[in-house]
């Protein structure tokens, strides 16, 4: 894809989010040509399209209808000094500046696989927009540590680099997503972080560990849940319930194989070909599944009526899973009808005690994994991904709720009477 089809793609993105605003934020990448191509200044970046992104030519010369960024020179500074860094972004989105206007760096140790994309953060004091001295403020914090992939600038925003722009997308999302998650978290109570050696154990739990079989057979109906599973996943990463780095959903084919979504594939870009069947607990050959597939066999051996799992990270629900505030989902009627209550286990118990997290999907849809993920199972893919919708909204809900004043939810005469009225439980 052409850098400047790129940059459209992964700026549409970040605003469709609500991670910049119209005139906030700038891309660039940096070619093999040693070429800058680079957001235009002052253009809607609602509605870029490929012919808005300015070309800056290694000699200086500027091609292009617009002008290119005022941040254009921290993006030349910081490609100086990250010469094996082809891609920046720079952006404004709400937690990060959060954490930028109270001078703080967020703690990336709120969820396992947060550290290992993000890499240790710098802070780089603040200058004037646009000038020469912003460029030197970024280049000098990033020149501090090799190490380097992203900087929090004090009273502005954030600059992150990459490889190329999917690593660079990937890095921002999940610290960004790691920074609304401890928000939350506060409003609710203390937030927990993982330990060095919870960090170390995930790390050995979550190798693969899948053998392989030969000869795949794609029958038309193998097909069609690939196509769904992909089609929910892009829909769950636009409206921000999974991010380029987290996400996996599976669905029950036949007996207890069943297609899940692989391991180290960025999210939004996943395919029907990138989808992996398992068979008799066996991957197909060639593909890698998610590192999450033994649990999902599990939950379908020992859950007949389930068809379909989700497992994700979404910002209010993360509040709940990395503090001990109660997820008290009797806020509506909808909420416990669709969750009833939602069980919460210690980290890493999909990987140390499989069976009892899978058995606990016999008489409610939804779990919470300590500073780990939602799980929900349910008999079909929509209706997971609705009863997902439900409890981030039921979560958000509560974490509003909190500036306000006491909860009170349904009692338990109320939920009584919905069990019987919804046959809850039958």
């Amino acid at each position: 894809m052409h850098p400047a089809d790129q940059l459209v793609l992964i700026i549409s993105r970040i605003y469709r989010g609500g991670l910049t605003t119209t005139s906030g934020g700038n891309l660039s990448i940096m070619d093999e040509n040693g070429d800058m191509w680079i957001t235009p200044s002052g253009i809607d970046k609602g509605s870029l399209k490929p012919s808005d992104i300015m070309c800056i030519k290694a000699d200086g010369t500027i091609i292009g209808p617009h002008k290119p960024s005022s941040e254009y020179p921290f993006h030349k500074a910081l490609y100086k000094m990250r010469p094996k860094m082809h891609a920046v972004i720079h952006a404004h989105p709400p937690g990060l500046v959060t954490f930028s206007i109270v001078h703080q760096i967020p703690d990336t140790r709120i969820i396992p696989q947060a550290r290992h994309v993000c890499g240790p953060i710098g802070f780089a004091a603040y200058d004037v927009p646009g000038s020469e001295a912003l460029g030197e403020r970024i280049a000098e914090e990033f020149r501090k540590n090799p190490e380097y992939k992203a900087v929090i600038m004090e009273n502005h925003g954030v600059v992150l680099c990459g490889e190329d722009i999917s690593d660079a997308y990937q890095r921002f999302e999940t610290l960004e997503l790691c920074a609304r998650t401890i928000l939350n978290a506060k409003t609710l109570a203390e937030p927990t972080y993982l330990t060095e050696e919870q960090m170390q154990k995930h790390e050995i739990l979550t190798k693969p560990n899948f053998s392989h079989f030969m000869n795949v057979s794609y029958p038309s109906d193998e097909r069609a849940i690939r196509k769904e599973i992909c089609t929910f996943v892009r829909r769950a990463c636009d409206q921000g319930l999974m991010s380029s780095t987290y996400g996996t959903a599976s669905v029950r084919w036949k007996g207890d194989d069943f297609l899940i979504t692989p391991s180290r594939v960025t999210r939004w870009d996943i395919d029907e070909e990138d989808i992996v069947q398992i068979k008799d607990g066996v991957a197909e050959a060639g593909k890698t599944p998610s590192r999450a597939a033994s649990f999902h066999y599990e939950i379908y051996k020992r859950n007949p009526n389930v068809n379909a799992i989700v497992m994700t990270q979404c910002p209010s629900l993360m509040g709940f899973c990395t503090t001990d505030a109660k997820f008290d989902v009797r806020t509506i009627p909808e909420s416990w009808i669709f969750l009833q209550d939602v069980p919460k286990f210690p980290f890493a118990s999909q990987y140390t005690n499989a069976g009892e997290v899978a058995d606990t999907f016999k008489s409610r849809p939804c779990v919470m994994l300590a500073n780990d993920c939602v799980v929900v199972a349910c008999n079909s893919l929509i209706n997971a991904f609705d009863r997902l919708e439900v409890a981030e909204f039921s979560a958000k809900s509560l974490v509003l709720a909190k500036s306000l004043g006491e909860l009170h939810p349904i009692t338990d005469e109320e939920v009584e009477d919905l069990r019987v009225a919804f046959h809850v439980g039958e």
